[in-house]
């Protein structure tokens, strides 16, 4: 065999086992940041579906849809190069700007719980008259989207302390493939969830026996479970947001607080015995949780507190 052709082959095979190396870290990578993100994952698939749940049946899907579109929007055109970009040249900034989109989570989160003890609306609901259906659900998918953004950043934050010892174009296709899976499975579970009442209503129309009684069932669940994810929802926004600054003042030399909630965490855990895994983070993300009810009533107040000066001065 010519000798050109065996150093060819050669560089080939090195190649290809650099390859397969990069696919290998890639891989473990995204199985790191992932389980590390779960726990955000979770809090996006709770919160999400209390923008969709009000539409009709055959807007449902489509505007769950241009929700899933705009969060890989967030995740591979906005996050992903920022990430890449504040990790290489100002890896300090990471923190705050986190901490404002959990005093964002925080704010939404607020709001949603004046409005459940009779403070005003935040914004129109399908029990208002609305004029422009069209403009509603584009507000709708809107605010989906920006709430999106920041338990995005949050997700991507946590794959990139996963991989921040890669190369480069290894923390590229990590945060890719993380920012896409994931995406995959909130909007996935969501359509599951906002759908199961249709599924059953076809179970009772079409089927006979054990189907039809399963169709009664998940007829008569869903609005229960709809209306508990929404709970959970305002609390997975208050929590989360709460978690991201306390950890972010913790980061930044402020220990007391953090310390506070793991003291808390660690006492419910201890006195529980069995089942202290479970009650401790309870603990911890309630006590979270009060961190960003405080923090964003306060804001919440602030800001419509300007808002009606201003509506004053016009």
């Amino acid at each position: 065999m010519p000798t050109g052709l065996v150093a060819l082959l050669d560089d080939v095979s090195v190649i290809a086992r650099a390859a397969a190396a990069s696919l290998d870290d890639v891989g473990a990578g995204v199985a790191k940041a992932g389980s590390k993100a779960a726990g955000v994952v979770i809090d996006d698939a709770a919160v999400t579906p209390g923008y969709v749940t009000e539409f009709t049946p055959d807007r449902e899907l489509p505007v769950i849809w241009q929700i899933a579109k705009g969060s890989l929007r967030n995740k591979l055109l906005i996050l992903l190069p920022i990430a890449l970009l504040l990790s290489a040249l100002l890896p300090w900034a990471i923190t705050p700007i986190l901490m404002l989109g959990g005093l964002y989570l925080a704010f939404e989160g607020a709001e949603k719980v004046l409005e459940k003890l009779g403070g005003a609306q935040h914004g129109e609901t399908l029990a208002d008259p609305i004029e422009d259906v069209a403009a509603f659900e584009q507000t709708r998918i809107s605010g989906a989207i920006r709430t999106d953004l920041i338990l995005s950043a949050e997700i991507m934050a946590i794959a990139l302390a996963e991989v921040a010892a890669s190369s480069l174009l290894s923390r590229a296709a990590t945060l890719a493939v993380v920012g896409v899976l994931i995406t995959a499975c909130v909007y996935g579970a969501v359509a599951l969830i906002v759908k199961m009442d249709d599924i059953g209503l076809h179970l009772v129309e079409k089927q006979n026996g054990a189907s039809k009684r399963a169709g009664r069932v998940l007829l008569l669940a869903m609005p229960k479970v709809l209306a508990l994810l929404s709970t959970v929802g305002t609390l997975a926004m208050l929590w989360v947001g709460g978690g991201i600054i306390l950890h972010g003042l913790e980061e930044m030399g402020v220990h007391a607080p953090a310390h506070l909630a793991h003291d808390l965490q660690h006492a419910v855990a201890v006195a529980t015995g069995p089942l202290g895994g479970v009650l401790g983070w309870l603990s911890y993300a309630l006590a979270s949780a009060a961190v960003g009810l405080v923090l964003g009533a306060i804001i919440a107040v602030a800001v419509h507190i300007i808002g009606r000066a201003r509506g004053k001065a016009h």
